[in-house]
């Protein structure tokens, strides 16, 4: 009898829990979609968190990860899904793992994580990336390589958003790479100033306000005209 009213008591423990955890999953859903519909980033975060912890899902995780990326919040993101090269990870967990790694200033582990990506869905944005960040690193080598990926296959409507100023500004994707292949040969041999300018004056003639082509272009010709600053 004993062993019965025992059973008895343990299965409405457990089904009242199950139920509650439904109760709450449903709570927590119905939360999330409407600080989604309120664009309320904290409560979407908070939201998932609680999805996360109540019921563990994968995708949950890498969509948390990339809400706190997208929030500007990448070592939330990075203690979320991980800083490693995981072959398995999802599109959206490597995307989140390469952009925050980049933000903060890991490029070698970006490069990573960029790689995985050009791998798979290889684009001229992926190209600038690893360009951009190859260049950091001193891999001329496969900068150029993926200049050059990026110039020929650069459409006319993609563009590139740049925050140097305090108003970001976007340009042509084409005059982007065009820009970074006159550093490039700018760091290749220092005595081709005239070919960097050039380059700088080519991405220039794409878009006028190409605010960092022209930065690049000033430096380089005042460059040019005190050689001694380079000793």
């Amino acid at each position: 009898m004993k062993r019965t009213l025992c059973i008895a008591v343990f299965l409405a423990g457990f089904f009242a829990n199950a139920q509650s955890n439904s109760e709450l999953l449903a709570h927590y859903e119905a939360y999330y979609n409407e600080m989604k519909l309120q664009g309320d980033i904290q409560g979407v975060i908070n939201a998932l968190t609680h999805l996360n912890i109540l019921a563990p899902a994968k995708e949950r995780r890498d969509t948390l990860a990339y809400v706190y990326a997208n929030n500007n919040q990448h070592l939330q993101a990075l203690n979320t899904i991980g800083i490693e090269k995981d072959d398995s990870d999802s599109n959206l967990a490597v995307q989140v793992k390469a952009i925050s790694l980049k933000a903060l200033n890991q490029p070698n582990r970006a490069i990573e994580q960029f790689e995985l990506l050009n791998q798979r869905t290889p684009n001229p944005y992926i190209a600038y990336e690893l360009a951009d960040l190859k260049i950091q690193v001193g891999d001329n080598a496969g900068a150029t390589s993926n200049i050059e990926y990026g110039i020929a296959n650069s459409k006319d409507e993609m563009k590139y958003a740049f925050y140097e100023r305090q108003q970001p500004y976007e340009v042509p994707l084409k005059a982007a790479f065009i820009h970074l292949k006159g550093l490039m040969e700018y760091n290749l041999d220092k005595t081709k100033i005239d070919e960097a300018i050039a380059y700088m004056d080519e991405a220039l003639k794409i878009d006028p306000n190409f605010n960092l082509a022209s930065l690049s272009k000033q430096a380089l010709v005042s460059r040019k005209e005190s050689p001694e600053e380079e000793k």
